[in-house]
């Protein structure tokens, strides 16, 4: 901060609106720095989404409901100081009839009475999906009555056609819920969104005022084109070794031997060293350290066997030399693909086979990131002259390759080649798991999980941003557990990094 001013990270807001990740911004008070700071993250995060057109209407509307959200603290702590229950319609009533002047005339104190109480607001901007959706949070529940109110509020609001014809209708000026919704929802409509798309409701334990806004309609188009485009493109770059094609055969033949497959991989240095030091290493915990092919086989098995090849095999067709962006990625990738299977082992332990499905998982999450990080010089020509024919701006290239939709991206090219269904959910939603349609939850919930831990550990993503359903999953029920399982996960990896070493 520079006074009271709040210095804006670009490139954070941008990395979110990549990634799904949640922004979030808490207050008690809504000062007006705040406010400011509010508007200029929005015009970051809209332009980054192709929305910078609907800003000023939703500053309006993200104003209203954040000055809303204050009011319904406010109105709780004077509503405590008095002694009465917001709950009883009687008291209610006897409340409101001097909340307005009586707050005002203190406003000070009750919003430093706020504030000792952390009554917050929070607002939060994510793009989830093809949608952007911003929300208003405070942790005073709505009432009832509030909640009926409010609705007649937007019932009022579809007989009006015009702000004019809004304003000159009388409404009632005890709740700060009243002409300023009526107004949210013609602004809703100037920007040629439904009332639908807006939504208040109570979810554990606060108030949530919800805008959901589709991200631009051409956005989506030019990048969808760009994605498939590439992605038929990069089914045409060289499949696997064959000799990782030969020892698939092998496992998906059942008359196959244990003997045979390790045969073929010992063929391999590279691939034996690889398994080698998967069996050595903590997850399998062995009392002494294998050195036989054989004995590594078994001890993975051939599901584990699967899972080494998926892997191995997407490093050999996308390494590059003296890569050090691919080299970044594979070394989050190695530590994705460790706490994955930690968290599998120690928090989901009835599900047998979670461990090996989510360490590959991990492994493999930002494919679509190493896709672009190993992009050969004739591909980029070729996306370039598609750009030019198809009157495609190459800056939504640009978006891509610098993460845009790789989840997606990543996911498509697991599919060409592929790769398990379990494997390519944990891909395709390792940032956004609440948009999952399929049946591998614990996959998809686990590998979005150790891509937090990477990503909490180097302070890129804070404990409210992340996903309340996996966090409940996983049975986390503070901050301060989290933490503490994270460094023990990272020391862990730690040592587990100097003893790969020592060999």
């Amino acid at each position: 901060m520079a006074g009271n001013e709040i210095v804006v990270d670009v490139a954070r807001i941008k990395k979110a609106a990549h990634s799904a990740i949640p922004l979030t911004i808490t207050t008690y008070t809504l000062p007006h720095e705040i406010e400011v700071y509010m508007e200029e993250v929005l015009d970051v995060f809209l332009n980054e989404l192709g929305q910078a057109r609907l800003k000023d209407y939703l500053v309006y509307c993200l104003r209203e409901l954040a000055v809303n959200a204050k009011k319904a603290n406010t109105k709780r702590v004077y509503f405590e100081t008095r002694g009465l229950n917001l709950n009883d319609p009687e008291e209610y009533e006897e409340g409101m009839k001097q909340f307005k002047a009586d707050t005002l005339d203190n406003i000070s104190y009750y919003l430093q009475k706020q504030k000792e109480k952390q009554y917050y607001i929070k607002l939060i901007f994510q793009a989830r999906g093809s949608n952007v959706v911003l929300e208003v949070r405070n942790n005073v529940e709505i009432t009832r009555t509030e909640y009926i109110r409010i609705q007649d509020k937007l019932a009022r609001s579809r007989k009006f056609n015009s702000l004019e014809e809004a304003m000159a209708q009388v409404l009632d000026s005890t709740e700060g819920a009243g002409l300023g919704l009526v107004i949210l929802v013609l602004m809703l409509r100037k920007m040629g969104l439904e009332e639908e798309c807006f939504d208040i409701r109570v979810e554990n334990g606060e108030t949530v005022a919800r805008i959901t806004v589709p991200v631009n309609a051409t956005k989506i188009e030019n990048l969808s084109a760009l994605t498939d485009e590439i992605v038929n493109r990069i089914s045409r770059l060289p499949q696997f070794p064959e000799n990782i094609l030969a020892i698939q055969r092998l496992i998906g033949d059942p008359k196959s031997e244990m003997v045979s497959i390790a045969r073929h991989i010992s063929m391999d240095p590279a691939m034996t060293a690889d398994l080698l030091k998967l069996v050595n290493s903590a997850q399998f915990m062995l009392p002494r350290r294998v050195d036989n092919i054989v004995d590594a086989v078994k001890l993975v098995g051939l599901r584990g066997i699967k899972n080494l090849l998926y892997s191995y095999g997407s490093q050999k067709i996308f390494a590059a030399e003296n890569a050090e962006d691919q080299k970044a990625l594979w070394d989050h990738s190695f530590r994705c693909a460790y706490y994955a299977y930690n968290l599998a082992k120690n928090f989901k332990p009835n599900n047998r086979l979670l461990a090996d499905d989510a360490y590959v998982g991990g492994m493999l999450h930002d494919m679509g990131k190493i896709v672009f990080s190993a992009v050969h010089p004739e591909l980029l020509d070729h996306i370039d002259a598609f750009c030019q024919h198809k009157g495609i701006d190459k800056r939504f290239f640009e978006d891509l390759s610098g993460g845009l939709n790789h989840a997606e991206i990543g996911a498509r090219v697991a599919e060409k080649w592929n790769f398990p269904e379990s494997l390519v959910a944990g891909i395709r939603y390792h940032h956004e798991p609440g948009l999952m349609t399929t049946d591998y939850k614990d996959v998809v919930f686990t590998v979005y999980l150790a891509n937090v831990f990477c990503e909490f550990e180097h302070h890129g993503i804070a404990w409210d941003q992340i996903d309340a359903q996996v966090i409940q999953d996983f049975g986390f029920l503070s901050e301060k557990q989290f933490t503490k399982t994270l460094e023990q996960f990272t020391e862990a990896f730690k040592q587990e990094q100097i003893k790969q070493h020592r060999k």
